[in-house]
């Protein structure tokens, strides 16, 4: 189920393809959700902690100050206090006295008669906006206290629309301006409750509207956290894919040309470091086997070549001319196997370099030269296409598929398209073809299958084994396929596709 996820996530995003990008994206979106996370507990922590000392502050007024009515004037209250603190116990030095603290300041202290109200009905008004967290904290605190409530009202409203402290609002409006240090201006909360005779205690609290700036401040924080953490996870990763990344473009080098020079420098974490030392080490011994491949081939066709050439040289004296033809077909043979099984090793390592070459006309040369010699080979469609190649190995392997298709399908079908970044060369013969079950088969060295072909014809088996050597040396692939015509097989379709860079 989870080697799914990023098939199923890729519908939505697209899915990076190295293994850097991959870490990278996995590591940043978990990053995203745990500071998401992180940062909504922290709002709702830093919120409930707003609205604690909200409502802590609105219950102070509603059960301590001395209460003033819609007109102004002193109506009494739950408790009446004169003095700028409330006194217990009796005068100043009396053995009960204490003074009561003083309310929680809230940064923007409205006078007295304009803290506690009782009104004939609720102070809420169209564009207020409920607190209900702060509403349900309230009645808990009044309820606890022992106030009978019947409703509980807490809204947020714009000080310049409330009818009360409008006027004191901006007679002190240029002071506050004076010391915003650019924040928006305070709030007016309005905490009210019903009383058990009809009338509501209003207390009005400006509180600093520091929820919004607090959010926009956690946002910053969360979004600065975030970009610092992704920078170290990138640079941890890309010390750790650089080296991958040589490895990797090293192996595409060998995998193309096995005689390059040097080694691979080991780099990034220890893990990496060995793993490019092992590499190193398993390079050098497969360039080892590989040259020695190289000398005990050499040997063997110069070592065999030789007596070959002496045997060739005897059957002069042979008097009977069908017993020396055969003689001399046979010793033929087998100089054109040792060349076949020569080349088939010298094929991964090439000596002659790549030149720009025009495979048009390198296919039309191809073509030219058997219908030279009489052969049925046509010339279809060809495009001009330029790359880079071994035109002798190429060249070598055009007419190995040439010839294959000549000698079992009688004619050859040359054509040279280029499909997307792809050059395409596509043989076709008009041949009994060969079995699906034996296609892959007939890649292998010394594999015919002239039981099904043509019994009349011979070959070493390693035409086409040479042909897909040489289009894998130049980082290309040759597949063969049945041609199908009115649901029977009218021939075989050689392709052999090289990258267009």
């Amino acid at each position: 189920m989870f080697r799914d996820l990023p098939r199923a996530f890729s519908r939505f995003v697209p899915w990076p393809r190295s293994l850097q990008g991959q870490m990278l994206f996995a590591i940043a979106i978990a990053l995203l959700i745990a500071q998401s996370l992180s940062a909504a507990l922290i709002w709702r922590a830093q919120h409930e902690r707003h609205v604690g000392a909200l409502v802590n502050s609105a219950a102070f007024r509603l059960l301590g100050p001395p209460l003033y009515g819609a007109e102004g004037g002193e109506r009494g209250g739950m408790r009446r206090d004169r003095g700028p603190e409330a006194r217990e116990g009796g005068p100043p030095g009396a053995p009960g006295f204490r003074r009561r603290p003083p309310p929680p300041d809230d940064g923007y202290r409205l006078p007295r008669p304009l803290r506690v109200r009782v009104d004939n009905a609720s102070p809420e008004q169209p564009g207020d906006r409920r607190i209900a967290a702060a509403e349900k904290n309230l009645t808990e605190v009044l309820e606890n206290q022992g106030v009978a409530v019947s409703q509980v009202v807490v809204l947020e409203r714009d000080p310049h629309q409330d009818s009360v402290i409008a006027e004191w609002w901006e007679q002190q409006r240029h002071r506050f301006a004076a010391f915003s240090n650019g924040e928006p201006p305070p709030r007016l909360v309005i905490a009210s409750f019903k009383r058990s005779d009809g009338t509501w205690l209003s207390a009005r609290v400006l509180t600093p509207a520091g929820e919004r700036q607090l959010l926009i401040s956690l946002l910053w924080q969360t979004v600065l956290l975030y970009l610092v953490l992704i920078g170290a996870v990138a640079l941890i990763l890309r010390r750790i894919a650089q080296p991958l990344k040589a490895l990797t473009r090293r192996v595409e080098d060998f995998a193309r040309d096995r005689s390059i020079d040097g080694q691979l420098v080991p780099g990034g974490p220890e893990d990496i470091r060995r793993l490019i030392e092992a590499h190193n080490a398993m390079e050098a011994r497969i360039a080892g086997l590989l040259d020695e491949k190289d000398v005990m081939l050499g040997a063997i066709g110069h070592d065999l070549k030789t007596p070959l050439a002496a045997l060739r040289v005897r059957i002069e004296a042979v008097e009977d001319d069908a017993e020396r033809g055969r003689m001399a077909k046979v010793i033929e043979d087998i100089n054109r196997s040792l060349d076949d099984i020569l080349s088939l090793a010298r094929v991964g390592r090439p000596s002659d370099p790549l030149e720009m070459t025009e495979l048009s006309a390198l296919v039309a040369d191809v073509a030219d030269e058997f219908e030279d010699m009489g052969e049925d080979v046509t010339l279809g469609d060809t495009a001009r296409i330029v790359l880079p190649v071994r035109a002798t190995w190429l060249r070598r392997a055009m007419r190995n598929l040439v010839s294959n298709a000549l000698r079992y399908g009688q004619r050859a079908r040359v054509s040279l398209v280029r499909e997307g970044n792809e050059a395409v060369l596509r043989i076709e013969d008009d041949g009994p073809g060969i079995p699906e079950g034996e296609i892959a088969r007939m890649m292998e060295p010394f594999t015919r299958l002239e039981a099904s072909r043509n019994t009349a014809t011979g070959g070493t088996g390693l035409g086409l084994t040479l042909a897909r050597a040489i289009a894998d040396q130049h980082g290309g692939s040759l597949v063969l396929a049945n041609r199908v015509e009115a649901g029977r097989i009218a021939g075989l379709v050689a392709t052999l596709r090289l990258p267009v860079t």
